[in-house]
């Protein structure tokens, strides 16, 4: 019954910035972690950043430290991915993923609902 949708994916060039969302409809609970992944052609979806139901704890994948944030806004049933200081390597489908646990894990199979996926391109 729950749906994830990711926008905000597009076009950009190297060195600027993007704002991806992940929004929850259908029935949704109220304690849940969200993780953010991406696929590149070629390789295996991987973790990107997750953030904890209180928002207290955030995972970064080291590729994107201090050049990502997480936030959420549980009221709206929303999740962001602020993306800065953007690379060609960061050109990816990226993917949202609820899991029905109040804490983040960076494994893809902890997930249990995905959303369609959002483009993003990043050109040099």
């Amino acid at each position: 019954q729950v749906q994830l949708v990711e926008s905000g994916g597009g076009l950009v060039q190297a060195g600027g910035s993007l704002r991806l969302s992940c929004v929850a409809s259908g029935r949704t609970i109220n304690s849940y972690a969200i993780g953010w992944f991406r696929q590149a052609p070629g390789k295996e979806r991987e973790f990107v950043a997750g953030i904890s139901w209180g928002g207290g704890s955030t995972v970064y994948a080291d590729s994107v430290k201090g050049r990502f944030t997480i936030s959420r806004d549980n009221s709206k049933n929303t999740v962001y991915l602020q993306m800065n200081s953007l690379k060609p390597e960061d050109t990816a489908v990226y993917y949202c993923a609820v899991r029905w646990l109040i804490m983040v894990s960076t494994n893809t199979k902890d997930y249990n609902v995905w959303g369609q996926g959002t483009q993003v391109t990043v050109s040099s």
